[in-house]
């Protein structure tokens, strides 16, 4: 295990093994095997490329003994931020055909998250493309490398600038690569993040397969599916449940596209006869509307995932309305525990519930303030353990003591209460943090940076409930004795140039003399939360 991982209690790890939950497999020898028994299958698609499973397997293998050429070994971290291209899965399993961690980081990223996880993580390599979405990340990178020394190369898909051309890696000569054990890190992903910057969550090759596989099997991903990748693939949703991983574990086609819209997307879905997709909320409802007068062919499409924020049962309704029932709801994290409702769950559940926990091995509590576990049925805080969700977050040891109990279990800072037949309904979070139509924000940082603000004396941050996106983001500032007041531009300015990624920037800033307080004098986030939603403030606004 690396170290500042937490691993597995032995005795946990092993029982694992024995229930077959981990198989001992890594994720190159998951492609080695793929790339004998489907090697001429299309493995990846993209909007440029239609990649067989042999031509990735060896296309991986170049693009490893091009990165060992560069000193890379077992264990090394690399920051991977790249949009959805052929590329991605490329670069992965290079990766892991040398041992190394992927690190991956949303294309949304900005200076201030990327220095951050190239810091955490003590990062050698960073791969970017040259630009994408109308952003250079090759300026991006020469900040990050400024800021960061250890930080030896940047690898650049496209032309590479100053950099390394991701291109001439694959002209290297063959060599042996170090590779990994099941047991050792695979892949680090960011926290959704409520105490200030993203945290590196550790997934082994073990856990994490388990994680691919089991959700592939409940979602019956066979070799002639088409999962289309629409979400950013760095992102766990998109990545892994069961996502384009799970659809190579499956012998199936990964499709991946940055597009959303349905005039671009619904084409490519009848083009390629997609069967299954994931979505968040606010897309799926986007979707849902457009079948109205698109006249594209979704017919292929027999699963439609919804995760990432709540679904709630009037826009679950919808969803399932235009597509017919094929809606699948997704409560899950990074972290670990997915929860799914079963492709043939009656409706109702489909409708009002956020799935039921993916493996026997998920250790489920829902407990009250005092860890007291509540009666069934009653809300409460969600914790969990289990053979895919991690022990403890990557260099965080303080962190770690308040995010776990003494037993392993995981705090995930949602409110939950569960139903007779094991589902969960999602009430709300615990912790300060903002889901913006599935992109999570924590309150405190944005807080940081806006009281580095010579023209600000106090921040709090706070969710606006919203029709489309389920929250925006809006922050209440006091000016500073002597200034004028700050506004949205200003602030938008200002963040962008402090590296903050362009969705965490608020939507609303509003200016008050004084914050509401609670009876121990603390920030009443509640009331400032209650100021803008009242009818008052929405006329106003």
């Amino acid at each position: 295990m690396l170290e500042g991982c937490v691993p597995w209690p032995p005795e946990l790890a092993e029982h694992y093994r024995k229930a077959g939950y981990w198989h001992g497999e890594t994720f190159d020898e998951l492609l080695r095997r793929r790339a004998r028994d489907r090697s001429d299958h299309p493995a990846v698609v993209d909007a440029a490329n239609r990649i067989t499973y042999a031509d990735l397997d060896a296309a991986a293998g170049r693009l490893a003994a091009g990165l060992s050429g560069l000193d890379l070994s077992p264990g090394d971290r690399v920051v991977v931020q790249l949009p959805n291209v052929a590329t991605f899965l490329t670069v992965f399993f290079a990766l892991q055909r040398i041992g190394a961690v992927a690190v991956l980081a949303l294309p949304l990223h900005r200076r201030n998250e990327i220095v951050h996880l190239c810091r955490q993580s003590g990062a050698v390599a960073y791969v970017i493309p040259d630009e994408h979405a109308r952003f250079d990340y090759r300026e991006l990178a020469a900040q990050v490398r400024d800021d960061v020394p250890g930080l030896r190369h940047v690898v650049v898909d496209g032309a590479p600038g100053p950099f390394i051309d991701l291109t001439d890696l694959y002209a290297a000569p063959g060599r042996d690569h170090g590779g990994a054990a099941p047991s050792d890190v695979a892949v680090m992903l960011v926290s959704g993040g409520t105490t200030g910057l993203p945290k590196l969550i550790p997934r082994t090759h073990d856990d994490y397969l388990y994680n691919i596989r089991a959700s592939a099997e409940l979602c019956g991903l066979g070799p002639d599916d088409v999962y289309l990748a629409a979400l950013p693939v760095s992102h766990n949703f998109a990545l892994a449940c069961p996502g384009v991983l799970g659809a190579l574990h499956a012998g199936a086609t990964a499709l991946l596209t940055n597009a959303v819209a349905p005039d671009e997307v619904f084409d490519v879905i009848a083009r390629e006869r997609v069967t299954v997709t994931a979505l968040v909320p606010p897309t799926a409802r986007m979707w849902a509307e457009a079948t109205e007068w698109s006249g594209s062919d979704l017919s292929s499409l027999r699963l439609l995932q919804v995760g990432g924020a709540r679904l709630l049962p009037e826009h679950a309704r919808l969803v399932r309305d235009a597509f017919g029932p094929v809606l699948q709801q997704v409560f899950g994290m990074a972290e670990g525990l997915l929860n799914f409702t079963e492709p043939d769950a009656p409706e109702d559940v489909v409708l009002h519930t956020q799935g039921r926990p993916l493996s026997p091995g998920d250790e489920i509590r829902i407990v009250d303030e005092d860890d007291a576990d509540v009666s069934p049925g009653e809300l409460g805080h969600l914790l969990t353990r289990g053979p895919y969700t991690l022990r403890g977050y990557y260099r965080a040891p303080e962190h770690n003591a308040v995010s776990f109990t003494e037993d392993g279990f995981y705090r995930t800072g949602d409110l939950v209460r569960m139903t007779p037949t094991g589902h969960l309904v999602v009430e709300g979070r615990v912790k300060e943090q903002i889901n913006r139509g599935g992109d999570k924000i924590a309150a405190v940082e944005l807080e940081e940076h806006l009281l580095t603000h010579p023209a600000v004396a106090d921040a709090a941050v706070v969710a606006v409930p919203d029709d489309l996106l389920g929250e925006r983001t809006c922050a209440f500032v006091i000016a500073a004795s002597g200034s004028p007041p700050i506004g949205r531009s200003e602030v938008a300015v200002f963040l962008r140039d402090c590296g903050v990624a362009p969705y965490k920037i608020p939507d609303r800033v509003e200016v008050v003399d004084a914050f509401p307080v609670t009876r121990v004098g603390k920030t009443d986030k509640r009331a400032l939360a209650a100021m803008v939603a009242s009818p008052v403030a929405k006329a106003r606004s």
